[in-house]
């Protein structure tokens, strides 16, 4: 890892962001960048802190603790990745963001556990745009009563929808999928009258199109720290 110019492509990242968001005639400030640390170290995330970035992904619960634990307070870190009921309570207490809420028995567990948190847990719910059998996330008919059962909780904050493209998938295939997660958002803030400001959705391989499409939230790893060595 220490071969990777994590500052220099944290860099050329957030300058691709912004042409993206550019291009698509949006003011580049509302798309975040959440760095995924995924398989790198703590070392690798100082060097990101140190380069002025404060947003981290990780997919697991267990790596979420051990990172949050050796970097500085004040990131912000995300669960991005499927969460068990069993690791609810860590999760809560330590990520900003919670990204792949997916069934109403995950809300009333974070909702039971948030009620006696120190702060009020923001959630996206993760809806299955692709259908893609082996993608979590609750079908786009489905979305209507997730959102009913995350606006019921009074301790948890739910802002936004989150999704994945399937690896293999195409530009206009991307195009669909980021596209029909921010027409599924529209509607479902005008059925709730609640607004749902954030789409996160985009990683290394497809955020220009997420951008394109309307993603607040990009997640992206590899791009910054290099691919995993298999």
């Amino acid at each position: 890892m220490s071969s990777v110019d994590i500052v220099g492509n944290l860099a050329a990242v957030r300058q691709q962001i912004a042409a993206a968001a550019e291009a698509a005639e949006r003011d580049p400030r509302t798309v975040r960048l959440v760095a995924v640390t995924k398989t790198v170290g703590p070392d690798a995330v100082r060097q990101a802190w140190a380069a002025g970035h404060g947003d981290f992904g990780e997919n697991q619960v267990q790596e979420l603790v051990r990172k949050a634990g050796a970097l500085p307070a004040a990131c912000a870190w995300h669960l991005i990745g499927h969460l068990q009921g069993n690791k609810a309570r860590a999760a809560i207490a330590t990520a900003a963001c919670l990204h792949a809420v997916d069934s109403a028995e995950l809300l009333d567990r974070l909702e039971r556990l948030a009620a006696t948190a120190p702060r009020r847990p923001t959630i996206l719910l993760q809806i299955n745009i692709s259908g893609e059998p082996s993608k979590s996330g609750v079908s786009p008919a489905q979305a209507s009563d997730l959102l009913r059962a995350a606006l019921r909780c009074e301790h948890l904050s739910c802002r936004g929808l989150m999704t994945m493209a399937p690896f293999a998938a195409s530009a206009p295939e991307q195009q669909q999928i980021f596209g029909g997660l921010r027409r599924l958002r529209d509607r479902l803030q005008d059925d709730s009258g609640v607004a749902l400001p954030e789409l996160s959705m985009g990683m290394s391989r497809d955020f220009r199109i997420a951008i394109q499409e309307g993603a607040t939230l990009v997640r992206i790893g590899a791009a910054i720290f290099g691919r995993r060595a298999d």
